[in-house]
Order: structure tokens, then sequence, then C-alpha cells
């Protein structure tokens, strides 16, 4: 069998896997993604964040491309959650990191929104290989050195690249590679039962684009539109739960919506779409996890191969795509010869497992404002089988101390911040619902933004971007164009 060599192999071609294949293949370097399927496929998790938008797709030179793809603009997120009946808006724009022409992001059909991206990544000089699936890695004692597929007509190839980088999402059949165990989250174990309407009510401008999430008995719904008429809807159970889901899927889904009035009114003149890429009702586990290590001498992961989190948030293709930034400035900065894979992997991990516990964060703060106790979100004492109050359970629960979990977060912590949270949104309420300030100035939602802005602004500004700061303690920063690290020196 004769060996291609490469730089970089990239296993996946979603978001996560074309940002750091096209962002590496900008620096000179020798790419070869691989990609199972054949673009354009289906792919749920259809809303982006701003950072992505603006940020990670400006550097890959897309932006223009999606602003002139007709989809539609998502200003910020509607909720009907937590204790008021009424529901409350939050808008990007409140940021002066994504503020003016970059306060906001889009609800893409991921079909469209990832081919833009793979076809991007060819333009910038990846080969690209559809329908080959990646079956194992090639190991040179510790040390991952190449990948091997199998193309569309069954044929066995071999690999060999200084970097293998697993993009190939929750299913990826390597990520076990790189050692250590996926660990998953007692909590937030949750399915979701989805399909398409055609003809749903629209909420009104100027949010019209708005995500609407709505919040149940028995678990929350997403409401998403695509188009003008066409809308992703999808409700979301618990684990424990799961017999509302089951059978069939067309009574459950029906049933589902019928329990949450504000979906079956929004419903209540559509018809769901039964034919073509949407017509199936899907059912997927958003079960929130991490791996224990994020990468070994030679290979990478990237995207939901590494960690997921429960996607009230839309914070999906956003890690997706951050942490292929990440993973491309680690691996253009060893391919120059400039910086140590270990220190730079390093920084990776660091960086990319912070992002992560800031969504779990914020999630555990957004998920604690629901205070019915019958609903889906704070039934902690059936999941612990703890006697004490809720909030002690609820405490112990995300502390770790009753699942046996490694904590994310200190619990108190999460306990104050979720206060702090839920009555920043009581206030906001309070007042005028155009006055975002209260929420904005809560430390969850700020920590939220913080690296999501500054990749923003550095792919804005470029070289006259803030001097930046190490996240951490004897950490790296980025270079001026963004595409690399480099060693902090203080004035």
């Amino acid at each position: 069998m004769s060996v291609e060599e490469f730089d970089v192999v990239v296993a996946g071609g979603g978001p996560g896997g074309s940002t750091v294949a096209t962002l590496v293949a900008m620096q000179g370097h020798r790419v070869l993604l691989l990609e199972k399927e054949n673009f354009p496929r289906y792919q749920i998790g259809e809303s982006l964040l701003p950072a992505t938008v603006h940020g990670v797709c400006r550097m890959l030179g897309v932006a223009d491309e999606l602003a002139d793809a007709g989809f539609p603009l998502k200003r910020g997120g509607t909720f009907r959650w937590g204790a008021r009946p009424e529901p409350w808006t939050f808008h990007f724009g409140i940021s002066a990191l994504m503020a003016g022409s970059t306060s906001h992001a889009y609800q893409v059909e991921r079909a469209r929104f990832d081919e833009i991206l793979l076809n991007n990544a060819r333009r910038k000089g990846v080969v690209v290989r559809e329908g080959c699936a990646v079956t194992d890695v090639v190991e040179d004692a510790e040390r991952v050195t190449g990948l091997r597929y199998a193309d569309p007509d069954g044929r066995e190839h071999s690999v060999s690249a200084q970097f293998v980088v697993d993009a190939s999402g929750n299913k990826s059949q390597l990520y076990g590679k790189v050692g250590g165990t996926r660990n998953y989250s007692e909590f937030f174990r949750n399915l979701a039962l989805f399909g398409y309407f055609e003809g749903g009510k629209r909420l009104p401008e100027p949010i019209s684009g708005n995500i609407l999430s709505v919040a149940f008995d028995s678990g929350w719904f997403w409401y998403i539109p695509l188009s003008d008429t066409l809308t992703s809807v999808g409700a979301v159970v618990r684990r424990e739960e799961a017999e509302k889901v089951q059978g069939d899927r067309e009574k459950a889904y029906h049933a589902l919506i019928a329990e949450c009035p504000m979906i079956s009114e929004y419903l209540s003149g559509a018809t769901r779409v039964t034919t073509g890429t949407y017509g199936e009702l899907r059912v997927r586990k958003d079960y929130s996890y991490q791996q224990t290590t994020f990468w070994r001498p030679g290979m990478v992961l990237v995207g939901d191969a590494a960690c997921f989190v429960d996607p009230v948030f839309s914070s999906g293709v956003h890690l997706a795509t951050y942490s292929g930034l990440l993973a491309a400035r680690s691996i253009n900065s060893v391919l120059a010869g400039e910086l140590d894979e270990k220190t730079v992997l390093t920084e990776f991990e660091a960086r990319y497992r912070r992002e992560y516990q800031v969504f779990y964060e914020f999630l555990m703060s957004f998920y604690q404002m629901n205070v019915n106790e019958d609903s889906y979100f704070w039934q902690a004492k059936k999941v612990t089988n703890n006697q004490n109050t809720d909030i002690e359970a609820f405490v112990e629960l995300i502390g770790g101390v009753s699942s046996g979990e490694t904590a994310l977060t200190a619990a108190d912590r999460i306990a104050e911040r979720s206060a702090e949270f839920a009555a920043a949104v009581d206030q906001m309420a309070d007042g005028d619902q155009g006055d975002m300030v209260p929420m904005f100035k809560s430390q969850v939602v700020k920590q939220a933004m913080q690296e999501a802005g500054q990749v923003q602004m550095k792919a804005l500004l470029g070289e006259d971007a803030e001097p930046e700061l190490p996240l951490f303690p004897g950490g790296l920063v980025t270079s001026p164009d963004g595409m690399k690290w480099l060693p902090h020196h203080p004035a």
C-alpha cells in the first residue's frame, strides 16, 4: 500500500474540521481532509453565535459569502423561561465587543452552511476527499503518525502526517485513540425529538430571526426560523422521560407540542414537513460530556469529538469552530518551528476546556432559573436521591459530590451566579425590554462573551486589536494575524 504524505490530515468535514484545515492550509502547509459523507448532507445545529460569523468565518474568508446567502438574521435570543410567564429577549448588540454591524449571527440550514465552509477549504488549498471513511490511526510508539481510510470504492489507503485532527463529531470512531475516557454529565443526559414545519408563526420584528426557547413541564423546545417559512422545532426531555419520545414518533412529537401552549400557538397554522431531507422525525441524544484528554503527540480532538454541552445556548458550532481555530494556531506554530508541541497543545486544551466550562456554568445558571419544582429542569432530588432542600441538592449535583464527577466549577460560585443571573433577568423584565444592561453585567454572561468577543475583535482589527494578555499564568498569546501562538513578553 502506497502512503501519501501531508503535514496535517483531518477526519471530518464539518465546521470544526473545515476551520482547522483551512487555517493551516492558509499558512502554506499541505492538508488533507477526509469526510465520510458527500456534501451537502443533513446536520442538526442550525443556530450560530456572532463569534463564529464575525470572528472565525472572517478569518476563513467566508464572511461576505455568508452575508450574501440569505440566512435569517439572529439578533439575540427570546425565552419563555423561568418563573415569569412572559417571554423575554436578549440582544447581542448590548455588548461593546459585538456592537454595530457585528451584533448578529445567522440561523442556517447546516447542509448549506457546512458546504460553504468545505468548498472554501478547497479554494484555500485543502485537499478534500468526500465519501472516505477513516478506519484507524497509524501509530509509531507514543506518537500518532497518520490515518487509514477507505475510499468510495472500498479500497484501503494510508496517509502519513505530522498531525492528525479528529473532527468527526460525537460519533467519532477515533477519539479514544488520544487516551483517557469520555466522562458524561450525570445531570445533562437529554433526548431531543425534532422535525421541521412550513408556515409557523414568527416573533415580531426586529427579532423575527431570533431563536425561541420555551420551557414546559416535560422539558424545553427550540424554535428556529430557517427561512421566511421553514422552522426547526425540537423538544428536549430528560433521559428519565425517554418513554415520551419512544414508539410512534409522530404521536409523541405532537403530544409534546400539545403540552407547550406557546409552541402550540406558533404552530397552529403550520404544516409539518414530511418529505425530503426535512421530512424525518429524528431523535438525538444530547448528552453533555468531555474527554479527559484532548490530545496526545501527533493527534488533536476538536469539536464534538472532544466535548459537547447541552444545546440551549446554540454553542455547538461555536465550540467546534473555536476549537478548530485553537488547534490551527497550535499546529501552525509547531510547523513553523516557533514553539514546541507540548507547549502549544497544552494552551489549546486549557483554552478549549475553559470555554466549555464557561458554557457549562452558563447553562447551569440558566436552568437554575426555572423554579417550577414539578418541571423537567429541577427535579434534582429525583436525579440524586438527595433528601436535602432543592438548592442543596442542586449544589451537590453540580459540585460533583452526588454523582462522583469532578466538579467543573465551585458549587458556591454556581449558586451565586445562578441567583445573580436570575435577578438580572427579573430586573430587565421589570423595566424596559430593550435594556439588556442588567443581564450583561452579570458575571456568568460577561465570562461567556469574553473569549468569543476577543476572537471577533482579532478577526475584525487584526494587528490593530488591543494587545492580548495570557488567559493563564505563563500562557501564550495570539499572534497579530490570529494564526499562531506567541510567548507573552510583558512590556
